[in-house]
């Protein structure tokens, strides 16, 4: 064991220290800076937009495949990294890249110079996620696991509602350049404060003996448990599916409400960033609790809850496109930022309690794979595609009419989460029927 490694074996009932609580959260602020990088291109789409003369089919590129295409390439093999060797430092440099390069969007010529940036700081953020999810598994057990990536996953609506309140307040009085370069620097500030607060923790600590292997099991056998346990694979194409809606309706939402609704940059930091972000906390933080508690009884809970939370979120979307005045419009985004939210501590979980402690960074860059190239990568793209096509028929009202088409996927997400259900509750099934032939 490296001399900076910390705990003994713990029994896997035992509860979890205040320290285990000030990593997650330690964790949970450096990926709130990861998520807030990523999503201050959408909150200043438009005066970006503007500046540098971009389509929306161009925005959708910055904000979602081209993101994407690198975020998600360099996310496994750093992961498998992180499998092996001290994954603490790993995301300290990991927040040092992408903060660089997210300072360098803010001296952005052209659709060119902001895409090698926007590069850049996907190549980052690929270091951030996976080995957090593997540290803090070995932090917590296997039953409080749910709660605290729930916890950690609070980066997201917390990235989203300070993204837009700092930056929609910064554009507005600074201009937006200022405001990627004083992001930049927040991130360059907080990547020694990891190295000073979490420690490294010993690879499956408070796992079951039986889940030990050793620390060497490759990115091939992380992939191929997703091939021979269909639940993993299902889950983490709803989740893809899932975060198809979610990304098109994060990214182009602050846009929407501006251009069809008559929002202004300020408006947006002020209310918009409020209601979003706060209502996507509630709903992170109640979907983890919830498939906890559901999931300790029937596994497929994991599965079941974020698949009836996407179905009942899609009325809101004609409600939302079709209403009158941004105030209106606003107060339709609660749903969905509460309900759609709910497949990611589940898909986490489900992810990181269905590998070996050996492989759990990989199996969450994996996860993040698909997650992000079927939804960072194909929603944002879709929706500007679809909105650049409607134009000529539509005018300036095409994007609330290319949000619509998000629809379909609503359904297809649900479907793939009844898949996962049925998978889990038979794997549950097959190792319930094994305890007692085991036991002899």
């Amino acid at each position: 064991m490296a001399k900076d490694e910390v705990g003994a074996r713990s029994p896997q009932d035992a509860p979890p220290g205040r320290y285990a609580y000030l990593v997650v959260g330690t964790l949970a602020v450096a990926y709130t800076c990861n998520f807030l990088d990523r999503q201050f291109l959408s909150v200043l789409a438009e005066p970006v937009k503007r500046d540098l003369h971009l389509t929306d089919t161009q925005l959708g590129l910055l904000t979602g495949l081209m993101f994407a295409l690198f975020y998600t390439a360099f996310g496994i093999p750093v992961a498998a990294l992180a499998d092996r060797t001290h994954r603490v430092r790993i995301i300290a440099v990991a927040c040092t890249l992408w903060s660089l390069f997210t300072a360098a969007c803010g001296f952005a010529g052209s659709f060119a110079t902001l895409a090698a940036a926007r590069i850049g700081v996907g190549v980052g953020e690929a270091g951030g996620s996976p080995p957090s999810y593997s540290i803090i598994s070995d932090y917590f057990p296997p039953h409080r696991r749910g709660r605290a990536l729930a916890l950690y996953s609070l980066g997201v609506p917390f990235g989203s509602l300070f993204g837009a309140a700092s930056g929609g307040w910064i554009a507005a009085h600074f201009g937006w350049r200022v405001a990627f370069k004083t992001l930049g620097a927040f991130g360059l500030l907080l990547a020694p404060l990891l190295l000073l607060v979490v420690r490294e923790p010993r690879r499956g600590r408070l796992d079951p003996p039986g889940a030990m292997t050793g620390p060497r099991a490759s990115v091939a056998s992380a992939i191929l448990v997703f091939v021979r346990k269909p639940a993993l694979g299902f889950t983490a194409l709803s989740a893809g599916l899932t975060a198809f809606i979610g990304y098109a309706l994060l990214n182009w939402t602050p846009a929407f409400l501006m251009r069809e609704k008559g929002m202004t940059l300020i408006q947006i930091a002020v209310w918009y960033s409020t209601v979003s972000g706060l209502t996507t906390a509630a709903g992170t933080w109640l979907a983890g609790w919830l498939v906890d508690r559901l999931g300790a009884v029937r596994p497929a809970a994991y599965a079941l809850t974020p698949g009836i939370c996407v179905l009942l979120a899609l009325p809101f979307l004609p409600a939302m496109t079709a209403a009158h005045g941004w105030q209106t419009a606003l107060a339709f985004v609660v749903g969905p930022s509460i309900l759609i939210v709910a497949y990611l501590p589940a898909a986490l979980a489900v992810i990181q309690n269905g590998v070996e402690p050996s492989q759990r960074a990989v199996a969450g860059s994996i996860l993040l794979f698909v997650l992000n190239l079927i939804g960072l990568g194909g929603g944002p793209l879709f929706v500007g595609a679809i909105s650049d096509h409607l134009k000529p028929q539509f005018g300036e009202h095409t994007l609330g009419h290319a949000l619509l088409w998000l629809s379909p996927f609503y359904v297809l997400a649900f479907l793939c989460q009844l898949a996962a259900a049925w998978f889990l509750e038979r794997d549950h099934a097959e190792r319930r029927a094994l305890r007692p032939q085991s036991a002899v």
